[in-house]
């Protein structure tokens, strides 16, 4: 008598599942808003420190574009929204 393994169909499919990787959340920099208010916006609106978020603004100073952080599409567009709401130029992106 032989046994034979029956593998679950719902094992299966969630083993095949593949892992989105998120959304990007881009800072783009603007002739208008000073290095010090941008970051304390990316402190306030994000939740970064302070070494954190003059990272990414001078990411955005230097590149024209910094990245803030790659999340679910949701916290990315809460970013996104709560960025533009304090005069900060963001979009967000799919990552790769």
């Amino acid at each position: 008598m032989a046994t034979q393994v029956i593998q679950n169909p719902q094992t299966k499919a969630n083993s095949e599942k593949k892992h989105h990787p998120g959304y990007r959340v881009l800072l783009h920099n603007d002739s208008f808003n000073t290095m010090e208010y941008v970051v304390e916006t990316l402190m306030e609106t994000v939740g970064m420190n302070e070494p954190q978020a003059v990272s990414v603004m001078m990411e955005a100073h230097t590149n024209g574009v910094g990245l803030v952080t790659v999340c679910a599409l949701e916290h990315a567009e809460f970013y996104c929204e709560s960025l533009k709401s304090k005069g900060l130029t963001s979009t967000i992106e799919p990552a790769e």
